[in-house]
């Protein structure tokens, strides 16, 4: 008679051991003789074995060949029992897989609850009080016109309350679990559509776009991303809970007001525009020293030198030489402004040397 031909899905993979190993309806041990499936033809020798009280079964060959994506299974009619089991056999992981994959599932719907004081890459993760958050907004002047960063962003409180009030924001928070739990967050506030969290280093990140940065760092995270600040369009707004950038002046520090505890100060700065070195004002120049935003350096008029203290406020500077009040607007490689002494206002333009 002529061979009777089944077929049963299979992936290429491997196929060793004893098929006990796939299904407990196997008795015994070493039922059948180890092979492996590489997507050719192999052979298996099945011992004597009884199933649920059958006869016992004497020895059988089996066959099976690989093509188009299925294991064809080759079988006489007197081995359909051995063929019934091994089908068995091969369902069997289809269900553990199913368990499993229903499991997994289970566990991804269970909401990530992050705790104050868990450890993060750079620093421990404290949310800061919702009145804070609420008043770090405030003196920045958040509008819908801001563009609003936060590295380190934790539970994405920070970006979605300024999504809240109508700006787009962007968090950078290394802990993915925060990132979904910041995401899925933003959607409930109905605010998914302004607010974008991201996974990743806050030090590697890209703030260029940044109209306001809004910060809950240690001095050491602040210090270290200074550099970055520094490219920042100048007016950019840093509001800062707490914690300061060293060398930099406050704009403003204010305290929320209430029963809050703990983080409850909060630090304005404005990014300078960079001015140091030397300008020159017709016959004179001034020669100027920046630390963020504030300035020292000297007017030299011939062997004459005077000294000069200012300062920048984002693109606006303002400095005094023997009496006399500068300001002017700093665009680019120019300065135009004024200079008053006595109540005389004077014109005047500077181009950098």
């Amino acid at each position: 008679m002529a061979p009777t031909k089944v077929c049963q899905a299979a992936s290429r993979t491997s196929f060793g051991g004893s098929i006990r190993q796939f299904h407990p309806l196997f008795g015994g041990t070493n039922d059948v003789s180890r092979s492996t499936f590489h997507g050719r033809p192999y052979g298996l020798r099945l011992k004597r074995i009884a199933y649920h009280g059958a006869p016992p079964i004497r020895w059988y060959d089996f066959r099976s060949d690989f093509l188009e994506g299925k294991m064809i299974v080759i079988v006489r009619p007197k081995n359909i029992l051995f063929l019934v089991s091994l089908l068995a056999a091969l369902a069997a992981p289809a269900s553990v897989l199913a368990q499993a994959a229903g499991d997994a599932a289970a566990a991804e719907k269970k909401e990530f609850t992050p705790i104050s004081g868990q450890a993060g890459k750079d620093v421990v993760w404290v949310p800061t009080p919702m009145e804070t958050v609420g008043l770090m907004l405030d003196i920045a002047k958040v509008t819908t016109k801001d563009f609003v960063i936060d590295l380190g962003s934790g539970d994405g409180r920070n970006i979605i309350y300024a999504a809240k009030r109508g700006a787009r924001g962007l968090g950078v928070e290394y802990n993915p679990d925060m990132v979904e739990l910041s995401k899925r967050t933003a959607a409930k506030e109905g605010v998914g559509h302004l607010a974008e969290f991201i996974q990743g280093d806050m030090f590697e990140a890209d703030i260029s776009k940044a109209t306001v940065l809004a910060l809950f760092l240690l001095p050491d995270n602040l210090n270290k991303l200074e550099p970055k600040f520094l490219k920042l369009n100048p007016g950019t707004r840093i509001v800062a809970n707490t914690f300061g950038i060293t060398g930099w002046t406050p704009d403003l520090e204010q305290n929320v007001e209430g029963e809050c505890r703990a983080w409850c100060k909060v630090i304005l700065y404005t990014v300078p525009a960079p001015v140091s070195g030397d300008w020159k004002v017709g016959d004179e120049r001034f020669q100027i020293i920046q630390t963020a935003q504030t300035l020292s350096g000297y007017q030299i008029k011939g062997r004459t030198s005077l000294p000069l203290q200012g300062r920048v406020d984002g693109n606006q500077i303002y400095f005094r030489v023997a009496g006399v009040n500068y300001s002017g607007t700093i665009k680019g490689d120019r300065i135009e402004g004024v200079a008053e002494t006595k109540g005389k206002r004077t014109p005047w333009r500077a181009a950098k040397a």
